[in-house]
């Protein structure tokens, strides 16, 4: 059955290093035969740059798609709230066939200190 450092590693696979390499992507060639003029325009601006400046777009690149997630993470643990007042609680849950799992069980370690 899956833990919660297991979902963790998942969202480090299939949405962290997924939406970097997209961008990364659409920045070298931007996807299909009309791509959006502001695809079209970061392109042009990113094949101009040089080796070093590319290195620390992808490092900034890398920095916003963790923190989005981390912060994604913290909500679904509670410690960052989307309420104001009256706050309820978010509980994530995975179910197999007859298991169920509580994925941000507040007794167990937080997803975001997993990430």
């Amino acid at each position: 059955m899956i833990t919660n450092e297991d979902f963790v590693n998942s969202i480090k696979e299939v949405v962290v290093k997924t939406a970097f390499n997209s961008v990364k992507e659409n920045l070298f060639r931007p996807p299909g035969k009309s791509p959006a003029l502001r695809l079209i325009k970061m392109s042009e601006w990113y094949n101009k740059l040089n080796d070093s400046e590319k290195d620390i777009l992808f490092q900034i690149i890398q920095e916003s798609v963790d923190t989005a997630v981390f912060g994604f993470l913290c909500v679904l643990d509670g410690v960052r709230s989307f309420e104001n007042e009256n706050k309820g609680e978010l509980k994530l849950y995975y179910e197999k066939g007859n298991e169920k799992i509580l994925l941000n069980d507040k007794n167990s370690e937080y997803l975001h200190d997993l990430l």
